[in-house]
C-alpha cells in the first residue's frame, strides 16, 4: 500500500542541498558538529534524537535514529523509555496550556 511517506526518501535527504547548497552545506556541518561526542556521548544524543523524533513526529527521524540508537548499543528498553520521556513532555506542554485557558475564561466570566 502506498503512503505519504515513503522509506526510500530518507536517502534522499542529502539532495535537498540541490537548490541552495551553500545552506545545506552549513546546515550539514552543523548537524554534523551537533552529533559528535561532546558533554554527551553519541549515543546519549541518538536517544534524544530519537525521543524529539516522537515528538516532532518524523517518520523519517524515528526510522534513522532508531536504527542509530541501535547501532549505538542502546537496547528497546532505553528507546522506549525515552519515547515515553518525549510523550510525557508533549502531554505535560498540552496540560499546561490549560492555564492559559483558564485564565481566559476566568476574565470571560467576571
Amino acid at each position: 500500500m502506498a503512503t505519504y511517506y515513503d522509506d526510500k526518501d530518507l536517502a534522499k535527504f542529502p539532495q535537498i542541498g540541490e537548490n541552495a547548497p551553500e545552506l545545506a552545506k552549513k546546515f550539514f556541518d552543523y548537524y554534523g558538529d551537533v552529533f559528535k561526542e561532546g558533554a554527551l556521548t553519541a549515543r546519549e544524543k541518538s536517544l534524544i534524537a530519537l525521543a524529539v523524533a516522537h515528538a516532532v513526529q518524523c517518520p523519517y527521524c524515528i526510522d534513522a535514529y532508531t536504527t542509530d540508537s541501535l547501532e549505538k548499543g542502546s537496547n528497546q528498553n532505553q528507546m522506549m523509555e525515552a519515547v515515553h520521556v518525549a510523550a510525557a513532555i508533549r502531554g505535560g506542554a498540552s496540560l499546561v496550556h490549560g492555564v492559559q485557558m483558564m485564565n481566559k475564561a476566568k476574565k470571560m466570566e467576571m
